[in-house]
């Protein structure tokens, strides 16, 4: 061991001691600020790296760097960021660390895994092993080998791009007032940020599921039975079911419903509508049959339940979201504009930025007047998109350059 030319044991036991070295940072001086490497510092640190690996390049006959950019190296450098990974996957991450927090997993970082000492030391070992093999194999370049060279040089710069471009990255939660236009967000101290970027709310909608209905106790509106509550989402095809110790026929269901009397309802598609259900009860023991409605309310109007004895009633709940979606004109500084209608799963992207629909006043619901959505900062994400285009296309071409060599030995045979 020790004598060059050095393989995986030597590999394996100096990946080894540079994770153990991450340890001890993350343990004495906790862990690795990301922010520090914003523009222009990881740029000036990625020009760095490449001068690093030129310089380096002129000692690529030594077995040092036959070594440093040699297969055993990658393979331990590759299997420490995949245990790395796993560890990530498997312990949920935080945004934050709490300083109340002394658990081992805590301090050892691997509840923030990319931001753990461990993981940096080994990251920027795979990118200068990976740099130094690219700029060896450059120097001795043959045209055939283009797939080699879009495999490796997409993933370097993948890898450059998603780990060093995260300290660029930032996230707002902006709450826009309909027919308002705002520019301003919260930071995480509170304070009040203006941002090149501009919404206007021009209409908020949901869309809700039919709601259900349960039987309560009257008293401390606990769903009966306690133990495994009854419910039943009213379905006009379905109207029959069994709640608790009645039988239950919805006789009819208005979606958009306002108050008619003092208990009757009738169809009006306003703000301030919400469910109402006419239903006939029949308890199974007694026999005792009794017909009301049963309304959810909101903020614009009360509920009604329907008391079935001195102990029960029989209750609507509030419809669960369906869809939900933000009619939003989008303004940027350097005079960009676009309309588009934002909902769940279906972002929109303008420059560098990202909007997506976050969230909506939980207590109003359908009449939130406002809507929350998420603006992320991204300049970086167009190099990630470069390099996996690359590594992809690389990928394409091993796959078909050893088909077409299989064939040509077939042929041979």
């Amino acid at each position: 061991m020790w004598q060059f030319p050095w393989r995986y044991r030597e590999s394996i036991a100096i990946v080894l001691g540079i994770v153990i070295i991450g340890f001890v940072l993350q343990l004495t001086i906790g862990e690795f600020d990301f922010f520090l490497l914003q523009i222009p510092v990881n740029i000036v640190l990625g020009i760095a790296i490449v001068i690093l690996l030129v310089i380096l390049s002129f000692t690529r006959k030594s077995a040092f760097y036959q070594w440093f950019s040699g297969v055993p190296f990658s393979v331990t450098i590759i299997s420490a960021l995949l245990v790395l990974g796993l560890v990530m996957g498997l312990t949920p991450q935080v945004m934050k660390v709490n300083p109340h927090d002394h658990d081992l997993f805590t301090i050892l970082g691997f509840t923030r895994v990319t931001t753990s000492w461990p993981f940096v030391l080994v990251y920027f070992l795979a990118l200068l092993s990976l740099g130094g093999l690219i700029v060896r194999r450059l120097i001795a370049f043959r045209k055939q080998d283009y797939a080699f060279y879009l495999n490796h040089i997409g993933l370097w710069v993948f890898l450059f791009a998603a780990g060093m471009g995260a300290a660029d990255i930032r996230r707002y939660v902006m709450h826009v007032q309909e027919g308002e236009v705002e520019w301003r967000v919260y930071s995480d101290n509170g304070d009040v940020l203006e941002l090149p970027i501009a919404i206007q709310l021009n209409d908020f909608d949901m869309e809700v599921y039919t709601p259900k209905l349960a039987i309560i106790d009257r008293e401390t509106g606990v769903p009966q039975p306690e133990n495994k509550p009854d419910y039943y989402q009213i379905d006009l095809k379905r109207p029959e079911s069994t709640l608790f110790n009645w039988d239950i026929i919805v006789k009819d269901y208005i979606h958009d419903a306002i108050r008619n009397s003092d208990s009757t309802y009738q169809e009006v598609h306003m703000p301030g509508a919400s469910p109402a259900a006419l239903i006939t009860t029949k308890n199974k023991l007694t026999g005792e049959e009794i017909q009301g409605w049963v309304c959810s309310g909101n903020s614009s109007q009360l509920y009604m339940v329907l008391p079935l004895d001195s102990q029960y009633c029989v209750v609507m709940t509030q419809p669960e979201p369906k869809r939900f979606l933000s009619d939003i004109n989008i303004f940027t500084k350097d005079e960009q504009n676009a309309h588009t209608i934002l909902e769940v799963n279906k972002s929109y992207k303008m420059g560098d930025w990202t909007i997506y629909q976050y969230g909506y006043d939980n207590q109003a619901g359908r009449m939130s007047t406002y809507s929350s959505m998420e603006l992320v900062y991204d300049p970086w994400l167009y190099p990630v998109y470069a390099g996996i285009i690359l590594l992809s296309a690389g990928s394409i071409c091993l796959l078909w350059s050893g088909n077409k060599k299989r064939k040509e030995k077939n042929d041979l045979e």
